[in-house]
């Protein structure tokens, strides 16, 4: 590529000129910096309880687990339900947890195991959050744009990383805790106002919403079924595993190794944040320049370089600025990846995708910790950071086997292309399983290829609502060929005649279907009970 092709590099800041998406932005911002604060405010309440040590750690347990349960059936809901109005009720819901807690602790009326319960509560709303807020803010925006929205969702959940521990200090030596959790009350509130001003439109549905066991199922279906989600997913983990170390034993450094206490943990743990914000400014203009695997590489290098940095370095001004890198890179991939992720699922299955990045990331944050943690007890820091680092390389490495698909071509939009069932009998929506087969005639010559371009087709109907699908020879006539599809329900293959297929689908099966000699011709089998359900 020339100096006259440089494409030009969209801007970071683009999205927050939509005025719906500021503000939902800043709501988001608000609602990081409240949770980062009340994880700190109950960390200090409960350093001065008797068995602090095993306490304060349960606070992170607290705030970790809702995600690793919630996650999945949060995107499910947030898939099949009205994403604003279950955000009013999550935040609503969050408001009353807030104002509790900082009124019971004013009062003096917070024993360790209930301010666990609240930290348990508040976990949760953020995990029923993450997904819809994830689905929804895209649609505000233009589509170009999308990428720039995760990008920003990283700025906010890092400056809050950066500001909330330190605000919270401050708050905590004036006014105590109570005012620090008060503070999870007003941003949802907040939160709540910027929702009920902010009108999304939405397209009128020619199916019922989706059952939410249903619903899950169908999630897990795409995941299992998308190469390319399942991909993105291997380098979350292959990134997140080994980057844990940093998050679980950052302080550890700070207090043994550089003997600066709280006051240079909080410094340190400024610099990732800062690193982050820096690496979100410079995201757009490397996207530009460096191939996703590319920066996939570059980002584990510079991370890697800085785990060594924490314990090779014995100066705390110099680890603090030898850790910006490790912040940017974390940014790079993680926010990247979550772009890419929001670019590339579909509609009806966006925030499904989406919880299964955060149950992945949450998931691989809190056994990379634990890892770390009893590696760190056995053998000592330096040790365990120089394995993090040769980990977090090999990982990288993998790329070369396990890339990321260049997927920028694909074309996401959903598109209505398979005709209306010619069928004189009338089956109920919830009527199941339906046994649908496609009739193939293939030349001999043309065997292999048409194989080869049914596999993509099979992956699309089994991402799409099918439980099973194959592909069958016909054994008295070799050249005939058919694809048979399973589904729970007549309901569950119509949403693929009507919301579920991209236009990739279409031309995958587009070149199968050129392949053929004669138009392939569809069948639809029911049930001879026509009153079994398989729900009942």
């Amino acid at each position: 590529m020339t100096a006259a092709t440089t494409p030009q590099v969209p801007s970071l800041w683009a999205p927050l000129r939509v005025k719906a998406f500021r503000a939902m932005w800043f709501a988001q911002l608000g609602s990081m910096l409240g949770t980062w604060m009340q994880t700190v405010g109950a960390q200090w309440v409960l350093v001065q309880t008797p068995d602090s040590t095993a306490l304060v750690a349960l606070v992170q347990v607290a705030a970790t687990v809702p995600m690793l349960l919630l996650a999945l059936p949060a995107g499910a809901l947030a898939d099949i339900m009205d994403r604003r109005r279950l955000l009013i009720g999550v935040q609503l819901f969050q408001l009353v947890v807030g104002s509790a807690l900082s009124a019971l602790t004013a009062l003096d009326l917070m024993p360790p195991a209930l301010l666990l319960t609240f930290t348990f509560l508040l976990g949760s709303c953020l995990a029923l959050t993450l997904p819809a807020y994830q689905a929804s803010v895209q649609d505000l925006v233009p589509r170009e744009q999308v990428r720039m929205v995760a990008t920003l969702g990283g700025v906010a959940v890092n400056g809050a990383r950066a500001v909330g521990p330190a605000l919270a200090g401050l708050l905590l030596a004036q006014v105590g805790a109570s005012v620090v959790f008060a503070v999870t009350a007003v941003a949802a509130l907040v939160f709540v106002m910027v929702l009920v001003s902010t009108r999304q439109s939405t397209a009128a549905a020619t199916l019922p919403p989706e059952r939410f066991a249903s619903a899950l199922r169908a999630g897990g279906r795409y995941v299992r079924n998308s190469p390319v989600v399942r991909r993105m997913l291997l380098r979350v983990f292959l990134f997140v595993l080994p980057g844990a170390v940093i998050w679980a034993l950052l302080p550890v450094v700070a207090d043994q190794l550089l003997q600066s206490g709280s006051t240079g943990f909080g410094l340190l743990l400024g610099s990732l944040g800062f690193g982050a914000v820096l690496g979100a400014a410079v995201l757009p203009r490397v996207a530009a320049r460096l191939s996703a695997n590319q920066v996939l590489v570059l980002s584990a290098v510079l991370f890697a370089g800085s785990l060594v940095a924490c314990v090779t370095v014995p100066s705390l001004p110099v680890l603090v600025v030898l850790l910006v890198p490790a912040g940017a890179a974390w940014l790079f991939v993680l926010m990247g990846i979550t772009g890419a992720l929001q670019v590339f699922l579909p509609g009806w299955v966006r925030a499904r995708g989406l919880s299964t990045f955060n149950v992945v990331f949450a998931g691989s944050q809190a056994a990379g910790s634990l890892v770390w943690g009893l590696t760190a007890q056995w053998t000592g820091l330096v040790p365990t950071f120089i394995a993090a680092a040769v980990v977090m390389l090999a990982g990288a490495a993998t790329v070369r086997i396990r890339p990321l698909p260049d997927v920028g071509h694909w074309n996401r939009a959903a598109v209505e292309y398979w005709p209306e069932p010619a069928l004189t009998y009338e089956p109920d929506p919830r009527e199941g399983p339906v046994l649908v087969t496609v009739r193939y005639v293939v030349a001999p010559e043309r065997e292999a290829e048409f194989r080869a371009a049914m596999e993509s087709v099979r992956l699309s109907r089994l991402r799409t609502g099918a439980t099973s699908c194959a592909l069958y020879r016909d054994g008295a006539d070799p050249s005939v060929f058919l694809l048979v599809q399973l589904y729970p329900t007549w309901e569950e293959h119509l949403r693929q005649h009507t919301d579920r297929l991209t236009a990739t689908d279409q031309e995958r099966e587009e070149r199968a279907n050129a392949l053929a000699v004669e138009e392939p011709t569809g069948t639809h089998y029911f049930p001879a009970d026509p009153h079994h359900h398989p729900d009942r």
